[in-house]
């Protein structure tokens, strides 16, 4: 495999993101953005594989997450992710291809949407639609809330998350959740992202913030990909269509039984399809 290293990007006020980077830095780069409550090593098998076809790849920690910094003013808008990622572009030669689930997905449509320069090579958008399932979100909310005091042992988080994705098969070896989760001075573990990420809203995804994105999707002029979850509570049958009006150059793969965490349900499936379409538009040389 390619060797990586981790590398500190200053994106303004003071802060700065933190990313594992591997690959020449003169091939075409991919830009891999988590979703909410995550980490950059929810990436881990498909940044290996793309390193495998020759892509540079910039495999991120948003702010407020795994081991980028924390807002001192527990910003975390759309418009101060969008801030980073564009601070992070801008160290590239050319544009990437950007990959974003979730949260990562919003903040990628958002900046490539609005920059007035071309800005992406490619857009992949990972479970993610502006109008998302509100039932969907809830349980999302409810998750990240779910343990404020934090977790005994490792063991009592993967009951947590195999609660969460209950079609899932709970991993026996449960080591690698620790990437996820930090022991702070209370002596529990607790998820490695600021809690100031929910702070004052009831609401995972406020009305505003649809009709927002969906203005960016006019800005989009770059090859498109909505990787959808077929089990997903996120994304319906009726978002997808607004999408794709709203879009209408959208290209649709459908990972069969994954739910909002695609990724982590169907990765071989989830990765040969982003491969492809990566590919056929961002070869890597």
């Amino acid at each position: 495999m390619t060797q990586t290293e981790v590398r500190q990007f200053p994106v303004g006020g003071g802060l700065k993101v933190t990313a594992d980077v591997g690959g020449d830095p003169r091939a075409a780069a991919v830009l891999l953005l988590h979703g909410g409550g995550q980490t950059r090593h929810s990436w881990g098998r498909l940044m290996r594989e793309l390193l495998a076809r020759g892509y540079h790849v910039i495999n991120l920690d948003a702010r407020g997450h795994g081991d980028s910094d924390w807002a001192p003013d527990g910003r975390y808008t759309l418009e101060a992710l969008g801030s980073d990622l564009r601070a992070v572009i801008a160290t590239l030669a050319r544009p990437p291809a950007v990959v974003g689930a979730s949260m990562g997905g919003a903040t990628s449509l958002y900046v490539v949407g609005t920059s007035p320069a071309p800005i992406a090579a490619a857009l992949v958008l990972v479970d993610f639609v502006p109008r998302v399932d509100p039932e969907g979100a809830r349980r999302i909310q409810a998750f990240m809330r779910g343990a404020p005091q934090g977790f005994a042992t490792v063991e009592d988080a993967a009951d947590a998350v195999a609660a969460y994705n209950p079609h899932r098969v709970r991993p026996r070896d449960t080591r690698g959740l620790m990437k996820n989760l930090r022991r702070r001075s209370d002596g529990r573990l607790h998820w490695h992202w600021d809690p100031a990420l929910l702070a004052g809203t009831d609401e995972v995804e406020p009305p505003q913030f649809a009709e927002q994105l969906y203005q960016a999707c006019s800005g989009v002029h770059c090859p498109t990909l909505l990787v959808r979850g077929t089990e997903s509570d996120i994304v319906s049958e009726t978002g997808v269509a607004e999408f794709r009006k709203r879009l209408t150059g959208a290209e649709v793969f459908d990972v069969g039984g994954a739910g909002h965490m695609v990724a982590g349900d169907r990765n071989d499936e989830f990765n040969a399809g982003v491969t492809a379409f990566l590919a056929r538009h961002v070869p890597p040389g």
